[in-house]
């Protein structure tokens, strides 16, 4: 054999093997190799075809990466019409549908059905000839599309030449299918996070973005979007094909092509039960779909069936409740959270999404105003995904009159009238108030909670009274309140007041670390505060402090250091720490007594996730402490151990994923001996 000929031989190799992988990475999910050797199969390939242009065929991997631009989209026939289906909007319009086919075919009672989700997406068409990619086009008008070959080329997980497995069916000579050309919802939402990081437009939804790509005349600005789809139908072509849709999609499976995740009934009961639950699962799906297709499984009948105008009556759409509408933007209002954060919200003209009258929806921060242009007045663009609170996409540009202003946040708190602050770097606004009204039920609310001052018997719903009856106007009077102040409350007998002022006395004695937390600090949780009270006696010496200082003690940052000399500077604040003194709630002490300076966990950082048999989840944490340990929220590569319980959450899967090592309970108490 010549070198001439091994040469081709080896490309030929080379081609099957990065189809193959391809398939395995794209479709599969499932690949053999790593990307790097990917990389160098790729690499190899290219190179024999620099050398050897005339070798060049259009199913070769090099040609996915986008030819040369377009002037424009030429039309395509397509062999049999690409048609749309009618629409269900709920079970009573699906056994409509069933109960109208029916009357027509008798054959229907006994039918068997396909239920697939209907992807979001945008429909394509494309043409095999001897089992190699010849032409794609999108739907268009059902009799005539748009040729974008080209384009569809770069989508990795459409096969260039079937099968893509060699020990699959062969290829027909002829072959025309379709599917649904989209973008996985992690695909989208991380090129917008490149586009947006790079200064450039994001866009709005998935779909649009991926219909866009897959119509731009630069294929290789379509070969740079993370495209994929899924085929589900056989259009026409030359062969013996496969009589059920069932069949059908595990034939197209055969071949090498990416199909939707289709489930087989066995009657139309048991289709109206699939369907429903995928409207409650559809979020599980990494793509979005508007709904699902039930389909009569037997292809024979379906054609039988006929059409209702241009709707084939052997199937129907069922879409589910909107997620994503337009509606008019009245007014942007801001609440002011428990830590003070400014959180703006839309005041909508009501509309209904996703089976629920929306009137408000959420509007991020003040950044995400500004860089969407979103105006009071402006038509925009609501969606609401799964349980979630509906949020605001962006404006619809083209519905504006010319009378929307861009919108100013607001200088000073809603509530309170304070100067609201941002830190550099940080996104959000806050008010440092701690007596600002909107925060206060909160505020007190976090002031007793059990990680802070654990005032037993004082729950929200007492707060509220307190606050309501203005006996309390900071977290500091609930250390004045007297017996005669409670028995004035609905609800109050002397039992309940005196346990509930001896609660609050007894929080008098919690340590420096509770009383730290129970500020509400920004970004002062209870490793932080315990930080905090082994480097500081008191409060005084606390607000006395820099933002140098505090940086000096590990795990502070610049910005929590100056969260915390912002609100030491507050006078409102000041004036609460004065009334704390007063009432003698001033623990001192560097450090809780009991705790191991130089024990057997010193230097050690810990995390607990699930539930432990023998702790409670602040035993634990005391355990770890009193050993000279730290517990912390989060695991991290400075994670020195994670210990786990009875059902772990996804901490447990990141101790795994960067290698910190994990250990049970009884392992725990073996590393004190």
């Amino acid at each position: 054999m010549s070198a001439e000929n091994e040469l081709q031989n080896r490309l030929a190799d080379l081609r099957q093997q990065i189809h193959e992988h391809n398939y395995r990475y794209h479709v599969l999910d499932d690949p053999l190799i790593s990307d790097v050797e990917f990389d160098r199969l790729l690499v190899e390939l290219r190179q024999i075809e620099v050398e050897h242009p005339e070798w060049v065929t259009p199913d070769s991997p090099s040609q996915r990466a986008g030819a040369q631009m377009l002037d424009k989209f030429t039309k395509v026939q397509h062999p049999a019409p690409i048609l749309s289906l009618a629409n269900a909007f709920g079970t009573p319009d699906l056994r409509a549908w069933y109960e109208r086919v029916v009357r027509l075919d008798d054959r229907v009672e006994r039918a068997q059905f396909v239920v697939e989700p209907k992807i979001d997406g945008l429909s394509v068409v494309l043409h095999y000839r001897e089992g190699m990619f010849v032409q794609g086009a999108t739907r268009g008008n059902g009799e005539v599309g748009e040729e974008i070959t080209a384009n569809l080329r770069t989508v990795r997980s459409l096969p260039l030449r079937i099968p893509t497995n060699p020990d699959g069916p062969a290829a027909p000579p002829y072959l025309v299918v379709r599917g649904e050309a989209f973008m996985n919802i992690g695909d989208f939402e991380r090129l917008n996070q490149k586009l947006e990081a790079a200064g450039q437009k994001t866009y709005l939804n998935p779909r649009n973005t991926a219909a866009g790509s897959l119509r731009q005349l630069d294929p290789s600005l379509t070969a740079s979007r993370p495209l994929t789809l899924l085929i589900y139908q056989i259009v026409a072509g030359e062969g013996d094909f496969p009589a059920t849709q069932w069949g059908t999609l595990e034939y197209l499976r055969g071949l090498g092509f990416p199909t939707p995740p289709a489930e087989f009934c066995t009657d139309l009961d048991e289709a109206v039960q699939v369907v429903e639950s995928w409207e409650q699962r559809r979020h599980d799906l990494p793509y979005e779909a508007d709904g699902v297709v039930i389909k009569i499984n037997d292809l024979v009948l379906q054609a039988d069936l006929g059409f209702a105008g241009k709707d084939p009556r052997g199937a129907i759409a069922y879409k589910f409740p909107a997620q994503e509408v337009t509606t008019i933007l009245h007014e942007i209002r801001v609440n002011v959270g428990r830590t003070g954060r400014l959180t703006p919200y839309a005041v909508l003209e009501p509309v209904l999404i996703g089976g629920v009258v929306v009137k408000q929806a959420t509007l991020h921060n003040f950044d995400y105003i500004r860089d969407k242009d979103i105006r009071p007045g402006d038509r925009v663009r609501l969606k609401r995904a799964g349980e979630v609170i509906p949020y605001v996409i962006g404006p619809v540009e083209a519905a504006r009159t010319g009378a929307e202003l861009p919108y100013e946040p607001p200088l000073n708190c809603p509530e309170c009238g304070e100067l609201v602050e941002n830190l550099p770097g940080e996104v959000d606004w806050f008010c440092v108030n701690a007596s600002c009204p909107e925060q206060l039920v909160r505020n007190v609310e976090h002031f007793v909670s059990r990680g802070a001052m654990d005032i037993v018997g004082l729950g929200i719903k007492i707060v509220e009274q307190l606050i309501a009856a203005e006996m309390v106007r900071d977290v500091a009077d609930l250390y004045t309140l007297k017996r005669e102040d409670l028995l004035a409350l609905e609800g109050f007998a002397e039992k309940k007041a005196d346990n509930l002022l001896e609660s609050i006395e007894a929080s008098k004695a919690r340590p420096l670390s509770r009383l730290i937390t129970a500020l509400g600090i920004r970004g002062v949780g209870e490793v932080v505060a315990a930080d905090l009270a082994r480097a500081y006696p008191d409060l005084d010496a606390l607000a006395a402090t820099s933002i140098v200082a505090l940086q000096g003690i590990e795990g502070i940052g610049p910005n929590i250091a100056a969260a915390i000399v912002d609100w030491f500077s507050h006078e409102r604040n000041r004036l609460v720490l004065e009334k704390l003194k007063r009432a003698v709630v001033w623990p001192t002490g560097v450090v809780q007594a009991a705790v191991q300076v130089g024990g057997p966990f010193a230097g050690k950082t810990f995390v607990v996730t699930g539930t432990l048999a023998g702790f409670t989840r602040d035993g634990v944490k005391e355990f770890i402490e009193q050993h000279g340990g730290k517990v912390t929220g989060s695991v991290s590569k400075n994670t020195h151990y994670v210990v786990v319980g009875e059902n772990p959450g996804s901490k447990l899967e990141k101790a795994r994923q960067l290698g910190v090592p994990v250990i049970g309970e009884e392992e725990l108490r073996r590393l004190v001996l």
